[in-house]
């Protein structure tokens, strides 16, 4: 049987994770698309080491990345090793040289997307990414074909698996935050180093990925606003809670007006809401379209064969069209979304502008007037309250008073803050997040 041959950098998690489904679903494959699938050669940084997983014996692997974009006998190179510089040379030069690309890669494709895209049509290669956002969720296909003829309203996706772990334990357990993190960490669900996790920047490199499929516009990760859960505390999700609500970090973004407002941050979610129940390490994303309304997909964010499956996907997506009499002409892979256009920037409301629901903790003196200071400083900058709430804690430093406000803007939220603790009964500085 006719084979298709592929050429993978990297054999981590995700590498070792496609060659474990290859070999279990072999007979499957062929079935789907009738031919064979087979690894080539793979790259890897240390060709001594131990590996779970044997991808046949007829297998290279090599140190050599040139192997992958020079050997004619590659149809398809699969980039799974991460990182940014090596990782666009390699995707650049499989591409200019004439093979499909399958990557895992959404660091890289949040940055220099457009750059690769261009090229990749030029080439009249496919550059596909299933695998870059969400593991094993099918939501780059989605937007692409699924909900193509839909204008997407709104978007809005827990992405992280590590981050919404940490939210879950909290939530349940009522751990602090640094005993929540140690404990992903010991599970393998943390790295060492949890920076871009934990601050937002994981959830952000999907965000602009996938706001360019739901909105068809570029939106630059360098404008995007970013806020992580470090400042998230088991008081915040206590109160959280007797509102009717639960804290998730949330990747957002919308229309609003022909303007695309979007960002990450920790978000109170209406606990009627399916994204409030996304539990452990889980992913999910709600997409709201004109006509079809409000989907959600939900699963494995992260792992070896949920990423594995959505990288098969793309190589099976591919592998049903190359080398056949016919097929071979006529297919041109749309990478973009949108026919493989250059994408524009996005017009973008500034973050400034943008208008929610917040919640306000406050910590102050136990002293009279301070709920009226409070609340005047909140009528003067435009701001209404639906809910207060203010309870005496023996053991913390100073009183906790939580607002609930009306949607408002958040330059006068921001100018708000700033006013109140600035004020001489300010404890510590003020806890606020938007509201769903």
């Amino acid at each position: 049987m006719e084979s298709v041959k592929l050429g993978l950098a990297g054999f981590g998690t995700v590498g070792s994770g496609l060659a474990a489904i290859l070999e279990e679903n072999g007979d499957w494959i062929e079935r789907r698309i009738g031919r064979k699938l087979e690894i080539r050669t793979a790259v890897v940084r240390d060709l001594n080491k131990a590996r779970a997983v044997n991808p046949g014996p007829d297998t290279e692997f090599t140190t050599d990345m040139t192997r992958l974009t020079t050997d004619p006998e590659i149809d398809i190179v699969v980039e799974c090793m991460g990182g940014l510089e090596t990782a666009y040379d390699l995707i650049r030069t499989a591409l200019e040289a004439g093979k499909h690309v399958v990557t895992a890669n959404k660091h890289l494709l949040a940055e220099r997307g457009p750059e690769l895209f261009s090229i990749a049509r030029k080439s009249g290669k496919g550059l596909y990414y299933e695998a870059s956002c969400a593991g094993g969720i099918p939501i780059v296909e989605t937007l692409k074909s699924s909900l193509a003829g839909d204008r997407v309203l709104e978007m809005l996706g827990i992405l992280n698996g590590t981050a919404n772990y940490i939210l879950s334990e909290m939530t349940t357990k009522g751990m602090d935050f640094g005993t929540a993190l140690a404990l992903a960490q010991d599970l393998g669900y943390a790295e060492a180093d949890p920076t871009f996790d934990i601050e937002g920047f994981d959830t952000a490199h999907k965000l602009c990925v996938l706001s360019r499929l739901a909105f068809g516009v570029d939106y630059p990760l360098d404008r995007l606003p970013i806020q992580g859960i470090t400042s998230v505390t088991p008081l915040d999700i206590q109160f959280a809670r007797e509102f009717g609500y639960r804290v998730k970090l949330l990747a957002h973004a919308r229309s609003v007006e022909g303007r695309i407002e979007a960002g990450v941050h920790p978000a109170l979610v209406p606990y009627t809401y399916l994204l409030a129940r996304v539990g452990g390490n889980y992913n999910a994303v709600r997409v709201v379209g004109n006509a079809v309304g409000p989907v959600m997909l939900h699963g494995q964010g992260a792992g070896d064969k949920p990423t594995g499956s959505a990288v098969l996907a793309d190589i099976l997506d591919i592998a049903k069209h190359m080398n056949r009499p016919g097929c071979e002409e006529a297919y041109r892979p749309d990478n973009t979304g949108f026919g493989n256009a250059d994408l524009p920037e996005a017009d973008i409301l500034p973050p400034e502008e943008a208008r929610s629901k917040y919640y306000f903790r406050f910590t102050v003196a136990d002293r009279p007037g301070v709920m009226a200071a409070i609340a005047k400083s909140m009528a003067d900058h435009s701001i209404s309250i639906a809910q207060a709430v203010q309870k005496t804690d023996e053991d913390s430093e100073g009183v906790p008073v939580v607002f609930i406000s009306h949607e408002s803007r958040a330059k006068d939220v921001t100018d708000c803050i700033e006013a109140i603790d600035a004020m001489d009964f300010t404890v510590l500085p003020c806890v606020c997040f938007r509201i769903l």
